[in-house]
């Protein structure tokens, strides 16, 4: 079809002629109309990009010589991110004598590791590096699982407390007080 026939078709159906593979022989054209394929092109952008998954890795440390206590904590926060999706990095930190102990470290990362095993794996054993003893873990569900998961939870949440109201929270507050009476100033004599 000749340049001239297809522009006539264009302004007739009010569309726009696109060049869509100028390389080819002979060129491709079409009718369209070129502003919604690119509001629509951008809106597939914009929704690939609203899904994409960022990877990102936490980091804990530790010392060797940790409390019991202290060591529940750092392991909630472990737990607390594996769910979330996120990679952890667990660095031990070794100071003066602690250097020719690596052992010690070694042995804790491994115990952190067993305490969530059913949260994540072990992406890069535990690891030498300088004074510090690096350990990478890996969540067993991706990222976008974790927050899918998370969103159902709280929309179930929150159609649950909705339901739950009290029998007299749908009156109005100011029924349910007594109107407090206004009082004169004094006056001062």
């Amino acid at each position: 079809m000749r340049v001239e026939d297809a522009l006539r078709l264009a302004a007739e159906a009010d569309l726009d002629l696109v060049e869509v593979a100028p390389m080819a022989k002979p060129p491709v054209a079409k009718l369209m109309d070129f502003g919604k394929f690119k509001y629509e092109a951008a809106m597939k952008a914009r929704e690939a990009r609203k899904n994409q998954v960022n990877t990102v890795i936490k980091e804990i440390k530790l010392r060797p010589k940790i409390d019991p206590h202290d060591y529940g904590t750092k392991k909630g926060h472990v737990e607390r991110f594996l769910k979330g999706g996120d990679k952890v990095k667990v660095t031990i930190m070794f100071r003066g004598r602690e250097q020719s102990r690596p052992e010690l470290g070694y042995r804790l990362l491994q115990r952190l590791a067993e305490d969530v095993i059913e949260l994540g794996t072990v992406e890069s054993a535990p690891k030498q590096d300088g004074r510090n003893m690096i350990m990478v873990l890996a969540p067993t569900k991706k990222k976008s699982e974790a927050k899918a998961e998370q969103r159902r939870a709280r929309s179930a949440a929150a159609t649950e407390g909705a339901h739950e109201a009290p029998e007299g929270a749908t009156e109005a507050p100011e029924a349910a007080a007594p109107a407090a009476e206004p009082q004169a100033p004094e006056s001062a004599q």
